[in-house]
């Protein structure tokens, strides 16, 4: 777990890991990623929904904790970049970097005069709202902003070199996803082109002394990625973790106790539930038949009954004497 800051740890090439946020930004969720070993945090704006306010939130829990922050903005966009910035967000990592130009122009965006054009505003969140010399503050902000930019299509791959050979950009990082798709093989991470196109990025990040990261699925791909050259291995995101723990953790439990899925189960009783036959309603002529039925029974049972002697019927003949 490092304790630099992040600008410091781009310029080494000693391994940093980090994890992706892209659902949980509760207050304790800086001090979770510390305590878990994490030496940055990478913060998701483009496929997230947060909102300025949650951003502005989170990046004070990852200062809390000291856990240095980047932030992935949604677009390469003057507002999205500067905002940002102003909300405190030590890295920036924007995506789609095609070429040099492109890079210098986020540049201008992220850096104060004399490097660049941002608006300037101070005693803000970004210089922790303090007061000072107005030259310090804005050389301090142009050496603390810190730039990812991400090699995610086909231009930007045959652009790489002089993307990395810009001075301001820290980090090549690699958008596997949207890479595969720009190259036409999306998801196809072994296959050849995407190879190339990996292997072509590290190269230009060693040739000019740039950091290289990427988010990792697995422990095995991020062991693996460092030793090809990637120093920046963000491990997951904070809502594939928890699926992954609880829906292995669950399933565990279930086969333990023997009593399969949830969803097994009730299939199983709803199976059992259909297999039993339903009474059926009687209709009238089946009423009718069980009463004429019932009717002869009784009838039957009265012709059974055993008739009294003649000697007995006369001496009960109705209190009458024989003539």
């Amino acid at each position: 777990m490092s304790n630099q800051t992040m600008r410091a740890m781009a310029r080494t090439r000693s391994l940093k890991v980090g994890h992706f946020i892209v659902e949980f930004a509760t207050p304790g969720i800086g001090y979770i990623l510390r305590n878990a070993g994490c030496d940055f945090v990478l913060f998701d704006t483009e496929h997230s929904g947060f909102h300025n306010e949650t951003i502005k939130s989170a990046l004070r829990y990852f200062e809390a904790a000291s856990l240095p922050a980047i932030v992935r903005v949604p677009s390469k966009e003057y507002h999205h970049i500067a905002r940002a910035l102003d909300m405190g967000a030590e890295g920036l990592m924007v995506p789609m970097v095609n070429d040099a130009a492109e890079a210098r122009a986020i540049l201008d965006c992220m850096k104060y005069t004399p490097a660049g054009k941002r608006g300037v505003a101070l005693g803000v969140a970004h210089d922790k709202y303090a007061t000072g010399a107005v030259l310090d503050k804005l050389a301090a902000a142009n050496e603390r902003s810190t730039l990812f930019a991400q090699i995610e299509t086909a231009e930007g791959v045959e652009n790489v070199e002089e993307i990395a050979a810009t001075d301001g950009v820290d980090c090549l990082w690699v958008g596997h996803f949207d890479l595969s798709a720009s190259l036409g093989i999306p998801g196809q991470f072994e296959h050849r082109k995407f190879k190339d196109a990996i292997a072509r990025t590290i190269a230009a990040g060693r040739s000019h002394g740039k950091a290289v990261g990427r988010l990792v699925p697995d422990t095995k791909s991020g062991i693996d990625l460092f030793s090809e050259g990637f120093d920046f291995i963000c491990y997951s995101g904070d809502v594939w973790v928890l699926q992954t723990a609880l829906t292995a953790a669950v399933g565990e439990i279930r086969a333990g106790c023997g009593r399969g899925s949830a969803g097994s189960k009730r299939a199983a009783r709803g199976k059992a539930v259909r297999g039993k036959a339903s009474p059926k309603k009687a209709g009238p002529k089946q009423v009718a038949a069980r009463t004429g039925a019932a009717k002869t029974a009784a009838t039957s049972a009265k012709s059974a009954k055993p008739k009294k002697p003649a000697a007995k019927r006369a001496r009960s003949g109705g209190g009458k004497k024989a003539g």
